[in-house]
């Protein structure tokens, strides 16, 4: 009688805990405010120290795990503001932009490869929407069809290794972020595919657009040249982490030299007094992300010593035995949060309650990271909050069609590449090795 009364005061506790952050996210509070603001006040309720809270923040983030996130978001802006992003489209363009549907399928290829250096989604379709959008809808692409097109292609760059998420879940999980970047490539690769068949068969099927005039193999080598350092720097950050020649944060480290001599050396589309606005625009990032992250840390604490995870993985193994059914539930879940929730926020809620039941379950955290990210790519295209909605609105809002673009008109265009992205979920759920493969037995 009284197991059953602990455990359902368990619950009920867990229930007000999760309420009580639910309407703190209503009421439009931050997301890093809200879980630090209710871990406090969770600790002052069991009668612990407030000094809990300073220590908790300052512990999450020492962490030298944590410097490859302002390099890299350092590195992004770089290359966005250098232009990175226009040499690249127009050399990949330049090889496949006469194909029939060539030039959605040259501008999912430039996500792809912009997606190994940035490792920011929002930076990968910003950078490539500026120029993409404006030459596919002067080509007869549907407008809808271009926008969900860049928001989706913009996700591959959580996925496509170096990827910021995947540094936070490797940080809060206490697992390899090198394992985490390898193991991204393989489905990153599947997606991009998925992505590129899909565009081919809406071209073929009638898509309306006009084929863009073969290049000359003059053209193709003169555009392929001037891209050549930008792809040199993302096969130098690629392999440099797989051979094990530096870590990831001495990857990023070496990526934003790299990239301020390729903008400022090299192709000179770069000029020193921008760097004072690219510092500042990635201190903000940076410092968003930290502040999310202390955040997570004292919340976390505090339903530890609540043992919300524990009532969770208590009512997991119970009723979820089998790993596969608590992955496609946590799935489910991730596909409903993230219509309210953007990416790190869900990450840093979700992680410190379900890392127990992935211990106790036996799932492999590296898989189980993909598939998280994944899932975390679909969060970044569905409305309401989706943040690659409003990247693509604002970049489309700023170009030809200034004043005519509304957030709706994004959504309903990214539809069928959600239902692709889900698509590579399965896939990768019901083969592991799509993802594990490459760190593991490679």
């Amino acid at each position: 009688m009284m197991l059953l009364a602990r455990q359902i005061f368990k619950a009920m506790t867990t229930a007000l805990i999760l309420i009580g952050l639910l309407s703190l996210l209503l009421a439009g509070v931050d997301i890093a405010f809200a879980m630090a603001g209710l871990g406090v006040v969770l600790l002052l309720t069991a009668d612990l120290s407030p000094l809990i809270m300073p220590q908790a923040m300052m512990a999450s983030m020492d962490n030298f795990i944590l410097l490859a996130v302002p390099l890299f978001v350092l590195m992004a802006n770089v290359l966005l503001r250098g232009g990175a992003g226009n040499d690249l489209f127009d050399a990949v363009q330049s090889w496949v932009g006469h194909w029939p549907g060539g030039m959605a399928v040259g501008t999912i290829l430039s996500c792809a490869i912009f997606s190994s250096i940035s490792g920011s989604s929002v930076a990968t379709a910003a950078t490539i929407g500026t120029v993409a959008i404006p030459a596919l809808i002067s080509r007869g692409y549907e407008r809808r069809f271009v926008y969900g097109l860049l928001a989706a292609g913009g996700t591959i760059g959580i996925l496509i290794p170096p990827s910021i998420p995947m540094i936070v879940f490797g940080f809060v999980m206490s697992e390899s972020i090198v394992d985490l970047f390898l193991a991204g490539i393989g489905p990153g690769l599947l997606l991009t595919a998925l992505f590129v068949v899909y565009v081919v068969a809406w071209a073929h099927f009638g898509g309306g657009q006009r084929a863009a005039p073969r290049a000359s193999w003059t053209e193709r080598w003169r555009a392929t040249l001037r891209a050549s350092p930008t792809l040199a720097l993302a096969v130098l950050i690629l392999f440099g982490i797989y051979f094990g020649v530096f870590t990831p944060t001495e990857a990023a480290g070496v990526g934003f030299v790299a990239a301020l001599v390729i903008t400022l050396v090299i192709q000179r589309s770069l000029s020193t007094g921008e760097l004072f606005a690219i510092a500042r625009e990635s201190a903000r990032t940076t410092v968003m992300v930290l502040f999310i992250i202390a955040g997570a840390k004292v919340f976390g604490q505090a339903i530890t010593l609540y043992q919300v995870p524990q009532a969770v993985t208590a009512a997991v193994v119970v009723n979820l035995v089998l790993p596969v059914a608590f992955v496609g539930t946590i799935c489910a879940l991730l596909l409903v949060m993230g219509c309210v929730l953007e990416t790190l926020s869900m990450m840093l809620l979700m992680l410190p309650i379900i890392e127990p039941s992935l211990r106790d379950l036996a799932i492999d955290p590296i898989w189980f990271g993909i598939i998280f990210t994944m899932m975390m790519e679909c969060a970044l295209i569905t409305p309401p909050v989706g943040l690659n909605l409003f990247v693509i609105q604002a970049v489309a809002s700023d170009g030809v069609h200034a004043g005519r673009v509304s957030t709706a008109e994004v959504a309903r265009g990214v539809f069928p590449f959600v239902l692709l992205i889900l698509l590579c979920v399965a896939l990768v759920i019901a083969m592991p090795e799509i993802a594990l493969y490459i760190p593991f037995h490679l």
